[in-house]
């Protein structure tokens, strides 16, 4: 059932080298460390379908009440956006057509018949430019803009960061890397799971449901007749055998039940780049900030150990893809601030798994001592 109940989103990165400058799509912030929390029930996305990784893209953007059509390409070292202005005779100099942008954000504006409309506005460009090598020039009755990118390596699969192009550029990104969402909410878990397995063309999983399938009977019955204890070993158990897998999204269980909640059991865990879907009760944005500080420096709460953390103010099942979308940005970031992550996460999985992350120590290395068993002396 729909929630009256505003909903407002914040991201987070425990990462101690991930910083973050200001983006925004309508009123979607990232800021260094910590982001803004935005209401997801006012996010706009412009409806769009990608053609394919790395080719041109003939695409509608909408701002400002009015459509633009444009085409946007990726030359590796740069972008090329091409821009619908209207008829020639609309344009009567260059100096009617206003460009500016900025690191991760790009504004078009045509001066006509004494007033000026904006064509482009987005604060939320794919990834970030080179403002200062950014050049424009007019081609018949389309506007072309040169952008030069910071990450030559990063291939844009669109202009601006949406679920269409963060579903595809996000690929190049995971390299194939799991996603595991945790939170105290099974169901939330569940549904977000669901969304990011479509959009990404992974796997989607779900703990609770395997749990059941194994022992016959649901988790509360369980947890009635056994105890928490033995619901998180056997939730455990279905992670452990679940860490070599490639290209899944795992829901795990919330409500306190699971593993995850438990900060010694997250070995396995760290197999995948975590998600903590955090609930909160906060009213307003900074509370909700000072909020999530607080618990990611809580060594004893194990949601604490996540990667990146997606903070909700209400939860209504229809936004759940703006759930996803918000933790696909917040991971897009996190693997950018260091591009070794999945390579790490992948030496992490062939060497065991075995809770020595993110300081991954020498094969041979003993969980149970911390000593390297390869120089024990006979």
């Amino acid at each position: 059932m729909a929630t009256a109940t505003a909903s407002y989103l914040c991201f987070l990165s425990k990462t101690p080298e991930f910083s973050l400058s200001n983006h925004s799509l309508s009123n979607f912030y990232f800021k260094p460390i910590f982001s803004s929390c935005i209401p997801i029930n006012n996010i706009f996305y412009k409806p769009a379908n990608y053609v394919k990784l790395y080719k041109r893209l003939n695409r509608r953007i909408s701002c400002n009440n009015s459509s633009s059509q444009y085409e946007f390409s990726d030359g590796s070292s740069e972008i090329e956006l091409r821009l619908q202005l209207g008829t020639g005779e609309d344009i009567q100099s260059f100096k009617d057509v206003f460009v500016d942008a900025h690191g991760s954000s790009l504004t078009v504006r045509l001066k006509r018949f004494g007033s000026l409309l904006t064509l482009l506005e987005t604060h939320q460009l794919f990834d970030k430019i080179k403002p200062s090598e950014t050049i424009w020039y007019i081609d018949d009755d389309r506007l072309v803009i040169n952008m030069k990118k910071q990450d030559p390596e990063l291939k844009w699969p669109d202009i601006v960061e949406s679920w269409e192009s963060l579903t595809a550029g996000s690929m190049q990104l995971l390299k194939g890397t799991s996603i595991y969402l945790v939170g105290d909410s099974t169901e939330i878990n569940d549904k977000v799971a669901r969304e990011l397995a479509v959009g990404l063309g992974y796997t989607p999983l779900s703990t609770k449901e395997l749990l059941e399938s194994f022992a016959k009977q649901t988790v509360d019955s369980w947890m009635l007749s056994e105890g928490s204890d033995s619901v998180a070993e056997g939730e455990c158990a279905i992670l452990e055998s679940l860490s070599s897998h490639v290209r899944a999204v795992v829901a795990t269980l919330g409500d306190q039940k699971g593993t995850s909640a438990r900060a010694d059991k997250w070995r396995h865990l760290y197999a995948g780049f975590t998600v903590w879907l955090s609930q909160t009760e906060a009213e307003d944005e900074d509370s909700a900030k000072q909020e999530t500080k607080r618990q990611v420096q809580d060594d004893n709460l194990g949601y604490s150990n996540a990667d990146v953390v997606v903070k909700l103010h209400g939860w209504d099942a229809d936004h759940a893809k703006s759930v996803a979308q918000a933790s696909l940005s917040a991971l897009k970031q996190l693997i950018l601030s260091d591009k070794k992550l999945p390579g790490k996460k992948s030496l992490y999985i062939r060497l065991g798994c075995r809770g020595d992350w993110p300081d991954i120590k020498p094969p041979g290395w003993d969980s149970s001592t911390g000593a390297d068993a390869s120089r024990a002396t006979v």
